[in-house]
């Protein structure tokens, strides 16, 4: 029997591999002749660059950037050979992540994504000819303009000025000048790794839909959604690019829409791209059982999510099982796809306190159903 094990981090608790091999530890254990592959994956967001490198093979190179708040932090981005030359992955949570600010300092107004220039300045200096930059999981609400200031874009207030860092100084631009971009990035190819399809700003816009998680006031949201609306204008007006609209562009406080209008950038659906980069459909043909799983299995799971995409990528290709493994069950399972939780069979506390062990318990458990029972249905 063939066992393709492929969920997403258990987040706050377990990366997708650590996840990948506690389930595959169980499965073996349950099923020594089993032939058990480990796929961790990831939908774009933190974690993209460890499956990657998982999946494919290369090094993480450490540097240090500019955090959020403009303190020095340690950051590091991936370098993996392609057939296109050097792939320079960058992951935005590394360097501008909310989970680099304390939670009392937290404040998307003045928050700057320039780290994330940073790295990518860091890999092409490393010998990238291409990049990827994984979006979510960000303090900012800036558009992306620190990054694209890190680049050589110059944001200007009426007086010639540059902008000083977050969102909220947007407010005040006045013209954007691309000439002094750096010649590194200039024609090469960037994609974006995207998990949402929000736009800049409005009602479901990066302002609204998750300044708040990142310690936005209704106040400063108002603020923050006018700025990037005033960002789009601009930018629309002297680089010709309209990024108002743009499905995606309002993704960790509208980075992407400064990487598209900057730096000719295409959005890509993040858990699409790792599933490629790790093979997986291919890998998918002639498994017997496919195993993936999350953190919590929600009414989100199945839209743009590791879970559903798998699902979804395991039906097409006639696998006979699926299931799924995860810390908490919110939601019910697609019908033929078996369901397990943590919380649900040790309960929480325990859950949250042995995590790896109980995933691989867990997992041994449902191996035995599957070895000793029919295949679900469709």
């Amino acid at each position: 029997m063939r066992v393709l094990v492929a969920p997403d981090k258990f987040k706050g608790t377990l990366s997708a591999p650590e996840a990948a091999s506690a389930i595959a530890r169980g499965w073996r254990d349950a099923d020594p002749s089993a032939l058990v592959e480990e796929v961790p994956l990831a939908d774009g967001g933190e974690g993209t660059l460890e499956a990657i490198l998982a999946a494919r093979g290369g090094t993480l190179r450490p540097v240090t950037v500019t955090g959020p708040l403009g303190d020095a932090t340690k950051a590091a981005f991936g370098l993996v050979d392609g057939p296109g030359g050097p792939l320079g992955v960058v992951e935005m949570a590394r360097a501008s992540g909310l989970e680099l600010v304390p939670a009392g300092r937290r404040d998307p107004s003045v928050a700057t994504s320039r780290g994330t220039g940073e790295l990518m300045l860091a890999a092409l200096e490393a010998g990238a000819r291409r990049l990827l930059v994984c979006v979510g999981g960000s303090a900012t609400n800036d558009a992306g303009a620190g990054l694209a200031e890190a680049l050589g874009v110059r944001l200007l207030d009426a007086g010639g000025d540059q902008l000083g860092p977050g969102g909220a100084a947007l407010t005040r631009l006045d013209r954007v000048d691309v000439s002094e971009v750096s010649p590194l990035v200039r024609g090469v190819p960037i994609e974006v790794a995207v998990d949402v399809d929000n736009p800049l700003a409005g009602p479901s816009g990066a302002s609204a839909v998750y300044g708040p998680q990142k310690g936005a006031s209704p106040q400063d949201v108002v603020v923050l959604d006018e700025a990037l609306r005033r960002f789009a204008d601009v930018v629309a007006r002297d680089t010709g690019v309209d990024v108002a609209g743009l499905p995606g562009g309002g993704a960790a406080g509208g980075l992407p829409a400064a990487l598209v209008a900057f730096f000719g950038a295409t959005l890509r659906s993040g858990l699409e791209l790792v599933m490629d980069a790790a093979g997986l459909p291919a890998r998918l043909r002639g498994a017997a059982v496919v195993v993936t799983g999350e953190g919590t299995f929600d009414g989100q799971s199945m839209r743009g999510k590791v879970p559903g995409g798998v699902i979804a990528a395991a039906r097409a290709a006639g696998v006979p099982r699926v299931a799924v493994l995860c810390g908490a069950a919110e939601a019910a399972a697609p019908e033929g796809v078996t369901l397990r939780s943590l919380a649900g069979r040790f309960g929480v506390e325990e859950a949250m306190r042995r995590p790896a062990r109980l995933l691989e318990r867990l997992a041994r458990e449902v191996a035995g159903e599957v070895a000793s029972g029919p295949a679900p249905g469709p």
